[in-house]
């Protein structure tokens, strides 16, 4: 059985956030408490699969949200081309991991059909469930569907050898974590089933929430998903940075080895 290398690629940062933003009913929630936002690599030889796309500068200006690389240019450092990306796991469709897809238009998408059904049907009537979502990164996913480029999955499937995704919802409807088979055991991103360790150690969910029973829940199936605690990748916590090896550049960590001597969350 072959093994995986994964990386997490920083492409932005928001530090003007406080844990109200972070946690429901915090005790301490007008402390600061700033948030990265990551895409990841899957490496095996010449195989890669992107896991989520970050968003583009016009995003970020929409929203007020700087990015510090542009998603494409960001994989630069891997050595990695945006065209050269056959295969993209979409975790969710929130603006923040499926705003860049069209930065990838070679990429077949994997995706659950709860998030499109979700992202396209009467709970975008609401504009607190729409917020995230932006039309135009939905509409980009239905142009990739209507180009025969989007698999669904419908809970648990397998997208490569040692590589499978996991429907977790909570967060989103068909929010999905990824789940790596790496030197270092069975490692899993899980995305926004947990935006922070914080989250799924102490068990305090995120705000943004269309199911907070299914978010509840899924932090224990993210415990069974891993092969150790250490081992689950939270989708914006900074101290992922601290706690994992930094790979081929500032703003890239390597994940696939395991936690660094020492760390502890």
């Amino acid at each position: 059985m072959t093994t995986w290398e994964v990386h997490a690629v920083k492409y932005a940062d928001r530090n003007g956030r406080t844990r109200q933003d972070s946690f429901i009913l915090d005790d301490d929630h007008a402390a600061p408490h700033p948030m990265d936002y990551f895409m990841w690599v899957l490496r095996r030889g010449d195989e890669v699969i992107l896991v989520d796309t970050g968003y583009d500068d016009d995003e970020a200006a929409a929203r007020g949200r700087p990015i510090r690389t542009a998603p494409d240019a960001a994989l630069a450092p891997l050595g990695i081309r945006a065209a050269d990306i056959d295969q993209v796991i979409v975790t969710h469709l929130h603006y923040d991991h499926a705003g860049g897809l069209h930065l990838f238009p070679n990429a077949r998408l994997h995706m659950q059909a709860a998030e499109m059904a979700y992202a396209t049907g009467p709970c975008m009537c609401h504009d607190v469930l729409r917020m995230p979502f932006t039309a135009g990164h939905i509409c980009e996913a239905v142009r990739r569907l209507y180009a025969g480029k989007v698999v669904f999955h419908e809970g648990d499937g397998e997208i490569a050898d040692g590589v499978t995704v996991h429907c977790i919802g909570g967060h989103s409807r068909g929010l999905q974590a990824v789940r790596v088979r790496t030197e270092a055991g069975f490692l899993v991103l899980a995305s926004d089933a947990a935006h922070f360790y914080e989250n799924l150690t102490r068990r305090k969910p995120f705000p943004i929430v269309v199911d907070l029973e299914d978010m509840l829940r899924g932090f224990d199936r993210l415990e069974q998903l891993a092969s150790s605690p250490d081992l689950i990748v939270p989708g914006h916590d900074p101290l992922v940075r601290t706690y994992f090896p930094q790979g081929a550049d500032a703003a890239i960590t390597r994940l696939d080895r395991g936690r660094m001597t020492g760390s502890a969350s």
